[in-house]
């Protein structure tokens, strides 16, 4: 009798195993050739010329391409064989709106609401942390963008696709990151399915808030669940320029109680470190200022141009951009400068679809 509920015990576990692993498409961790599937279903943006100059998919099949919203936004809807959808964030193109996406810098709370018009709010929860902020620009592209995909995300998941790969490059990783931590909120307060798993590559992805931001993404997606993806001779990753102040530091920090410590030193010891403490601080607080002021104020009177309903919202007293995510750095070497050799009429050589495959092409299996 043991013996029989044993044997029935061991063939039920079996049963069980097996049904998870048909069930369990997308797996935890940076996979070479599903990141380069996807470099090959971002080309897709390009014009004529450079999409037939690429490889093409070969897992996944287009399905759906989005009409242009916001800032020059757009997303495709890809499906593959293993009821895997893909969802393509398109990058920075040369038309000055997508430009003025990138320009929008300055930050805002990474929880809180974008007015985009009299009668439309949009409501965000990126973070937990009310110091965590982010880039307004990418998030005011996302929210575009996500009055489109949401709808998508609910006919694939009530047809039987409950794996999604997020994929953005260039500016469309910088929307990724953002779209990445939007959903996975939505999860966590039950406004999304729980059962739909998101994997992400961001490819090329600039910085897309501060630290307190990156600290709960990195958090949230440390298991393997998302990735950048930079080639270590490109420039773009390596924006927007960051500008840390002495209050970008945790609450707990030696600065909150320096120009207390400096007034207990002796003279004249006392005068040449408050002199020398103003000449560093200053100068980052002022740029800051400027940072908000000219990449957010001024910027928003030419997002208004274009949005004419947008409301510009109050911005975070912070630019302190950081690299975010689990990131995989592909290491441009002698044989790489020869074939993409350095040239400054030639700014986003290093960036573009095709050096990127090349340096994939070399990671170990």
């Amino acid at each position: 009798m043991l013996r029989n509920k044993l044997l029935l015990l061991i063939i039920l576990v079996n049963i069980l195993f097996v049904q998870v692993s048909f069930s369990q498409h997308l797996h935890p961790g940076f996979n070479k050739k599903e990141y380069i599937e996807m470099l090959k279903i971002s080309a897709s943006f390009g014009d004529s010329t450079y999409i037939n100059a690429f490889p093409k998919p070969e897992q996944f099949h287009f399905v759906y391409r989005s009409p242009e919203v916001g800032l020059g936004n757009m997303w495709d809807l890809w499906t593959g064989k293993d009821s895997i959808a893909v969802i393509s964030i398109r990058g920075t193109t040369a038309a000055s709106i997508s430009w003025l996406a990138n320009f929008y810098a300055a930050m805002v709370p990474a929880q809180g609401q974008l007015q985009l018009s009299a009668t439309d709010t949009f409501s965000y929860k990126l973070a937990s942390n009310p110091r965590a902020a982010v880039h307004v620009g990418w998030l005011l592209s996302m929210a575009y963008l996500v009055k489109d995909l949401m709808p998508k995300i609910d006919s694939c998941f009530n047809n039987g696709i409950k794996d999604f790969i997020i994929m953005g490059h260039s500016q469309g990783g910088a929307i990724a990151f953002l779209l990445t931590a939007y959903l996975r909120e939505l999860q966590l307060s039950n406004a999304l399915h729980q059962n739909i798993q998101f994997k992400t590559y961001c490819s090329a992805g600039p910085k897309p808030g501060n630290l307190y931001f990156a600290q709960e993404y990195e958090a949230a997606t440390q298991q393997g669940w998302a990735y950048n993806v930079i080639n270590s001779a490109d420039w773009v990753p390596e924006t927007p320029v960051s500008i840390q102040t002495v209050n970008d530091f945790n609450t707990v920090n030696p600065f909150i109680t320096a120009k207390d410590q400096i007034k207990k030193l002796k003279f004249p010891t006392n005068l040449l470190m408050r002199y020398a403490y103003n000449r560093l601080d200053k100068p980052t607080r002022q740029a800051q200022r400027n940072y908000q002021k000219y990449l957010g104020k001024m910027t928003s009177t030419q997002i208004k141009k274009v949005l004419p309903d947008f409301q510009p919202p109050a911005y975070a007293a912070t630019n302190d951009y950081v690299r975010t995510g689990n990131t995989i750095v592909l290491l441009a070497d002698e044989e790489y400068y020869k074939l993409y050799p350095n040239d400054k009429e030639k700014i986003f050589t290093h960036h573009f679809h095709p050096p990127y495959l090349y340096l994939a092409n070399k990671l170990p299996d």
